[in-house]
């Protein structure tokens, strides 16, 4: 666990923050500076910065315990979920702990995750072969073994 890092800090106990599940990899708590009430942040036990570097058992305990959350929020907060992760500083990720955020949502609700559609158009059947080549060429740190 990383000394500095406030998540972590969470996990040991000693830091701020409303608790709301837990599991052995993961550990669900509410956000500090919420979206929307009951919004809460699901983070993997271990001081993991970046998503690619989640083991396949935390990821799955991660999204486990969020969708166990997003069910509660849907049935008492509000009829809708929204789950959002960002890895790296130029996706918006404020805090170098990876953590997925699971805001509850109203049609009418101030909650703004802008994903504009590009106006150049691309090359989506290169893009999709070149993905493919790397995941399915040899191990990678991060990808597939």
């Amino acid at each position: 666990m990383a000394s500095h890092c406030p998540f972590c800090a969470v996990v040991r106990g000693v830091g701020p923050a409303h608790l709301v599940a837990e599991s052995p990899l993961a550990l669900a708590f509410l956000d500090q500076s919420p979206a929307a009430d009951g919004h809460t942040l699901v983070v993997p036990r271990r001081h993991v910065e970046s998503f690619s570097e989640v083991t396949p058992e935390e990821g799955a305990e991660v999204f486990a315990l969020a969708a166990r959350v997003a069910a509660v929020l849907r049935r008492v907060v509000s009829p809708g979920v929204t789950l959002h992760l960002a890895e790296g500083w130029e996706a918006g990720q404020d805090v170098p702990h990876t953590h997925l955020h699971v805001i509850p949502r109203r049609i009418d609700d101030a909650v703004t995750i802008d994903l504009p559609a590009l106006r150049t158009p691309l090359d989506l059947a290169g893009s999709a072969a070149a993905l493919r080549a790397v995941l399915e060429g040899p191990a990678t740190p991060g990808g597939p073994a």
